[in-house]
């Protein structure tokens, strides 16, 4: 009978498990990912302890799902999510299960999971496999197969066929014919559309920690769920970029999966703001004939992908924070940098995108230059590429002259220019944003007499004097 290795902590976990007459099992992604050989960091464990039977016998836990049989025991510098052997019932609030029963036997518990792959417990004991439905095999064959029928899983909850398309780009597998094929059913995809946007939200960045989200993306499309719940994004498909100049060879729909696979997969907000970045591009796109050429533009593009940006973001619940970050790179991510810059437009462009954004920006742009494509853009394999390295190294020799990059950098403040009888209102704000712009374009204009002369200066001359 196959084993898989045991984590040193999970083994003294175990033995407070068994020296009060209960077991334990690993289950889940952290099982399936073992028997894949990948690195496994999270752990979630099941037992036929009941979660104050847990908490009894555990010094420090958690009761951060106890409704649902679920506690977080913190064991040996671990966080371990613990629970109880259950079966489940329908998710009708399209996030929890209306009910859930505890059971006696892992089998039992395994039953209700999602899929196969999914399905395979390890016994804390010693590792040995409890595989009631075939997912090692499954694993193998790189198949992505309900537990049960796909009909039956569907309709439990939701969210499983959206998991499975997860599932499929995140493993690069394949979807098993019958499983696939329900995702298509419109009593299915009625369940789909029931569950709560969060849900959906959570599985969707999950899937932008793919290697590739394009191929999670593109089931989406196929299966109709992004038309569910990212309708904009179907607008572009079929919109043609490419011209007579030949500047493109993918619709913007392809463009955007395909930026979204070259953005940094540990930045999901980022790989989502390269998915959305030209999202206006169907609303923006003009046509015209020019010496014999057909062209097409595609002026303030931009805006209207922040636009519709905001409006997808916002829908999905994500925080504010998150939308206002996604919504200013894509703002910003048609900047037309040149060597002849003056460092005055760099200290500028700083000023603009913001120092906490460069980088990412810069990540944005070689995405979309990798969407073009569908190739990886290396960074000094163009004179696109040397631009950008330019840039980086341009702003980083701005930084570290520790110019005034901010309104807070400047010499002088608004209370400075009271004491010179600069009265409080319109008049001072637009007079210390003057101020900035001086030292912007000269930063040893940066001194406290200069500034405060020629702001008394400026006071003068709005009053005429």
């Amino acid at each position: 009978m196959k084993k898989i290795k045991i984590p040193y902590e999970l083994q003294k976990f175990n033995e407070i498990f068994s020296q009060n007459g209960y077991e334990a099992y690993l289950v889940g992604g952290a099982v399936r990912d073992a028997l894949l050989g990948k690195e496994v960091s999270d752990w979630d464990v099941t037992t036929n302890a009941k979660p104050d039977e847990v908490m009894k016998i555990f010094k420090k836990v958690i009761p951060t799902g106890i409704e649902h049989g679920t506690v977080t025991v913190h064991f040996m510098k671990k966080e371990i999510e613990v629970t109880t052997f259950r079966t489940e019932s329908d998710y009708s609030d399209g996030r929890h299960p209306d009910k859930v029963e505890y059971c006696g036997h892992i089998e039992e518990d395994l039953s209700r999971r999602d899929f196969t792959i999914n399905a395979i417990a390890a016994s804390l004991k010693d590792g040995t496999l409890v595989d009631p439905y075939g997912g090692q095999d499954d694993l193998k064959k790189k198949i992505i197969r309900t537990v049960g029928k796909p009909h039956e899983r569907f309709m439990e909850d939701g969210l499983r066929p959206v998991r499975a398309l997860r599932f499929a780009s995140k493993l690069e597998f394949s979807i098993e014919k019958d499983t696939y094929s329900e995702i298509f059913e419109k009593e299915v995809k009625e369940k789909i559309a029931s569950i709560s946007l969060e849900r959906f939200r959570d599985e969707f960045v999950k899937m932008m920690s793919s290697r590739l989200p394009s191929l999670g993306l593109k089931l989406m499309e196929e299966t109709g769920i992004l038309n569910l719940f990212l309708p904009e994004l179907t607008a572009c498909r079929g919109c043609i970029q490419k011209d007579d100049r030949g500047y493109h060879v993918f619709d913007v729909m392809d463009h955007n999966m395909y930026a979204c696979d070259g953005a940094p997969k540990e930045k999901p907000l980022l790989r989502i703001a390269a998915l959305l970045h030209d999202s206006g591009k169907p609303l923006a796109r003009t046509e015209r004939n020019e010496q014999g050429l057909t062209i097409f533009n595609f002026y303030n593009h931009e805006k209207y992908s922040v636009q519709i940006a905001r409006k997808i973001m916002t829908r999905l619940k994500f925080s504010n924070a998150q939308t206002d970050y996604v919504c200013h790179l894509i703002e910003n991510h048609m900047f037309h940098y040149e060597s002849s810059w003056s460092d005055a437009a760099v200290r500028r462009f700083i000023v603009r995108v913001g120092t906490e954004y460069i980088e990412d920006l810069i990540d944005l742009r070689l995405a979309d230059m990798y969407g073009k494509y569908n190739q990886d853009v290396r960074i000094h394999d163009s004179a696109s590429c040397a631009l950008l390295v330019e840039l980086l190294d341009r702003v980083k020799s701005v930084e570290k002259q520790q110019d005034a990059l901010s309104m807070k950098d400047l010499k002088v403040n608004g209370r400075n220019l009271m004491q010179e009888g600069i009265p409080a209102g319109k008049n001072l704000g637009r007079i210390l944003n003057e101020l900035f712009e001086t030292v912007l374009d000269d930063p040893a204009m940066n001194d406290r007499d200069k500034l405060l002369n020629l702001a008394v200066n400026l006071y003068k001359k709005s009053q005429g004097e």
